[in-house]
């Protein structure tokens, strides 16, 4: 039996067995998730937390030494796409929907139960802005970018399968890598990536239902939410097998031109001095207490607020490194090793922290000013689908902002999904750059009819975090990636 077909095989059977179990068992599904996830998050806390600074650490020295000059390719080759169409793809795999969907309701969850005193207060407001440029910020972007830069190299510069496991061969050895750690590593890769996928959808399909309620008046309810996930889903199989160049860099351009308009207009109707102040004040914290809040973790009191949120991100962003940092490596062909960390890890890191600036800031300005009740605030942090549309509903031009963030989640939701078919496509394909397109297809019908049979049966949350615990191995995988890369960089110096 071929790889790919192994690959594909059980990694589908795993998912279908899954969301069968969470649909028609939801609660019993719901309970062992969260209980695995108690298990992992409050007996390895730590470790995510170390884990995420290692990365951090680990890309950036990479980039400042030596090694940073190296191309990711043959040493004369250039990039295949230009520098903005790079970024907007990069950033729009790795973050897009989720910064609509928290962008105001984070920092105002935040604000109204922040991690210790009282809620409501400027120091919660400080705390709000912190705590979501960190959950936003360089962390994430720099575990996307051991994978992709790993990948990137070993796929371009050594010639190897755009594979996971191709990263650990330095570490165990080609033998392995074909036989069957390396199969149990890609088949991790995709179930990973199709729950991450589907639960996406779902909450991006959740605040697209909002919005369209808020603006037309249509109902809130499931026959809304699977009419968008059908539509959606013919767009994205579109684009997915139009190819990388056609469908998902156009709309990626489109995507960053269009947040860039919405930024711009949610800055010109907001508070604009409170706004550049929440914005240098906020990198300021951040900046000075990187280290203590990358690794705080009390030994004594209540963890519940690191558990939830941080540990919670940091796992989360984790089961994404698979999906996002194939999709990156396959369109960074040809950047240097210090390009590749200056544009997957700083640059997004900037954007993410202005956007939650802006749009932290129209939220909690409101709720600073009393203009929307403390009630209020937590109806937002209690379905954070609906902040955008609330908290612009108080702004002036705040309706024609409302439509222009629906386009862009529609938008969003579908080059995140174009992506990750493409990825699925490649992992079930042994690698293939371009896949073949009944691939994209077969991958594009099985996450759409997931997402709307845990829709149906409100199961997207345990599937999210059944997810992050099977990712739970690849923190191990990323740690190793970091050696093996450092490993074949120092042979090839000494070559």
């Amino acid at each position: 039996m071929k790889r790919v077909n192994i690959v594909f095989g059980i990694s589908f059977l795993i998912s279908l067995v899954l969301t069968i179990f969470a649909i028609f068992f939801n609660s019993q599904f719901s309970n062992v998730s969260n209980i695995l996830f108690a298990v992992i998050t409050e007996n390895f806390s730590w470790l995510y937390l170390l884990a995420m600074l290692i990365f951090v650490i680990f890309v950036l020295v990479l980039a400042c030494t030596k090694y940073g000059n190296v191309r990711l390719g043959a040493d004369d080759s250039k990039p295949e796409y230009s520098t903005f169409s790079w970024f907007a793809m990069l950033f729009c795999a790795g973050m897009g929907v989720g910064l609509v969907f928290w962008g105001v309701s984070e920092p105002t969850t935040h604000f109204t139960n922040p991690m210790s005193g009282e809620g409501g207060t400027i120091e919660a407001a400080e705390f709000a802005f912190k705590s979501s440029f960190m959950h936003w910020g360089i962390q994430p972007w720099a575990n996307y970018a051991v994978v992709g830069l790993a990948l990137a190299y070993f796929q371009f510069r050594k010639n190897k399968p755009g594979l996971i496991s191709s990263i650990m061969e330095p570490l165990i050895g080609e033998k392995r890598v074909l036989g069957w750690p390396g199969k149990l590593v890609d088949i991790l890769a995709a179930f990973a990536t199709v729950a991450g996928i589907v639960t996406s959808l779902g909450l991006g399909v959740l605040q697209i239902n909002s919005g369209l309620n808020t603006m037309l008046g249509l109902p809130n309810d499931l026959v809304v939410q699977i009419a968008i996930i059908i539509i959606v889903t013919v767009i994205f199989m579109w684009s997915a097998i139009s190819g990388i160049n056609k469908g998902v860099k156009i709309l990626s351009n489109f995507n960053i031109i269009l947040a860039l308009i919405l930024m711009a207009g949610a800055f010109m109707i907001g508070p604009k001095l409170e706004i550049i102040n929440n914005l240098i004040n906020g990198i300021g914290n951040y900046v000075e207490d990187f280290v203590q809040d990358s690794l705080t973790i009390p030994g004594y009191g209540d963890t519940s607020w690191i558990t939830a949120w941080r540990i919670f991100y940091w796992a989360w962003w984790i089961a994404w490194a698979p999906f996002v940092g194939i999709f990156i490596a396959r369109i960074s062909k040809g950047r240097t090793i210090r390009e590749f960390v200056l544009g997957v890890v700083l640059a997004p890191t900037l954007a993410s922290v202005v956007w939650f600036a802006i749009f932290g800031t129209l939220g909690i300005h409101l709720g600073m000013t009393g203009t929307l009740s403390n009630e209020a605030l937590q109806q937002i942090s209690t379905f954070p689908e609906s902040g955008l549309f609330a908290v612009f509903s108080f702004y002036p031009f705040g309706n024609i902002l409302a439509i222009v963030a629906v386009i862009l989640l529609l938008t969003f939701f579908i080059t995140s999904a174009d992506s990750g078919t493409y990825v699925l496509a490649m992992l079930s394909s042994e690698g293939n750059l371009n896949p073949p397109n009944y691939k994209k297809i077969i991958w594009g019908i099985i996450q759409s009819t997931l997402a709307i049979g845990l829709l149906i049966a409100g199961g997207l949350k345990p599937l999210q975090t059944i997810s992050i615990v099977a990712a739970f191995p690849f923190m191990f995988i990323m740690l190793a990636a970091c050696v093996a890369l450092i490993k074949a960089l120092k042979r090839e110096k000494n070559d």
